[in-house]
């Protein structure tokens, strides 16, 4: 069978961002109490690899104010913020708007015409709503009425390569199929408040962001899907976790994560890559999710690959924060974008824990 292709990728950010000179006293004043808690959230901060990132809550850059007004400071220690229902009222009223510029994105790249789409799979694990952002996008694009729609939710940020692989068997579903995949979150909508370390971590990280993909049976494409890969990890369910509380979604993740990604990776990938005629050293590049900081590096360490193989999943951890399920397909564009010859392997890691892995050429 032909590989599915990758005719046309787009990502979109919200129009305002911030940096972490910013973030770091909004942070203190939502989860501290103490010298020692706000030393230890400036020291995560300011190590968590991210400079920048957008957040759908800003009216302009650096706007501290509209980030206030949604999150007031604490009040007492027993404060938790907006109820999670507020948050996804902002995620439905905020959400149609992101995916629609990354979608807009991707068809301009594919050069079709969005009545050509026979299919939509969107892929968040930080809002839902229905009719949802599928029924949304039939409207803002026009698509045909009986076009096909999958959602792929509450996976994390391994999502898109769930999403790939839904989009590349539908693309084959029919010699005319043209699939539309979008990936979507907006994580600033779940800031937790108090001091929780393994939250703290994640509201240093994480951001807003959408990406689109428009996969097709086959033909001319800088890139194709050749194959999708993915290990549910044994004994490892608490090591990051993804659950709903009363005060919007709640991250776990352990210093587990990267110890089995040190541990488990390159045993799992090696025998993969082997059935595709493959070894380590012949992939190209590597667009590896970048988590934070420490996943990137316990990657490279652990298939024994040089550091600058997580460069760019670097790059777009700081101009961008980690978005969650779109982060793979930003670094996979800007890979595209300079004409990064394969084979690429896209890795990625969530709840379960699951490692993800995509080799395209």
């Amino acid at each position: 069978m032909t590989p599915a292709a990758i005719i046309g990728i787009g990502a979109a950010v919200p129009v305002a961002t911030f940096g972490q000179d910013m973030a770091i006293p909004l942070a203190m004043a939502r989860c501290c109490s103490n010298e020692g808690e706000r030393a230890w959230l400036q020291r995560i901060y300011s190590s968590c690899g991210v400079q920048r990132r957008g957040s759908v809550l800003l009216a302009h850059d650096d706007d501290a104010a509209s980030i206030e007004s949604f999150y007031p400071p604490r009040l007492s220690e027993s404060d938790a913020g907006p109820t999670t229902a507020v948050r996804l009222a902002r995620y439905t009223q905020e959400s149609g708007e992101l995916a629609t510029r990354a979608c807009a994105a991707a068809l301009t790249d594919a050069a079709i015409h969005p009545t050509c789409i026979t299919h939509v799979v969107i892929v968040s694990c930080t809002g839902l709503f229905s009719p949802g952002l599928d029924a949304e996008l039939v409207e803002r694009f026009g698509l045909a009425r009986g076009v096909g729609r999958v959602n792929i939710g509450f996976m994390g940020c391994h999502g898109a390569f769930n999403g790939l692989r839904v989009a590349a068997a539908l693309a084959h579903s029919a010699p005319d199929a043209r699939v539309l995949l979008c990936c979507v979150e907006l994580c600033s909508l779940h800031f937790a408040y108090g001091f929780n370390r393994q939250r703290v971590v994640a509201n240093a990280l994480f951001a807003d962001g959408a990406a689109a993909v428009v996969l097709a049976p086959g033909g001319k494409s800088a890139l194709h899907l050749q194959d999708t890969a993915s290990l549910l990890t044994r004994d490892s369910a608490g090591a990051m976790t993804w659950r709903i509380g009363d005060h919007g979604f709640e991250m776990g993740l352990t210093l587990e994560v990267p110890q089995r990604i040190r541990a488990s990776l390159r045993e799992w990938l090696e025998p993969w890559l082997a059935s595709r005629n493959l070894r380590i050293g012949d992939v190209a590049h590597w667009a590896i999710h970048p988590g934070g900081p420490e996943i990137v590096q316990a990657t490279t360490d652990a298939l024994g690959i040089g550091t600058e193989a997580g460069d760019v999943s670097r790059a777009i951890l700081a101009e961008h924060g980690n978005m969650s399920s779109p982060t793979v397909l930003f670094i996979l564009q800007r890979m595209r974008l300079r004409n990064a010859s394969g084979p690429i392997v896209a890795l990625g890691f969530g709840p379960g824990l699951v490692f993800e892995a995509a080799l395209l050429d």
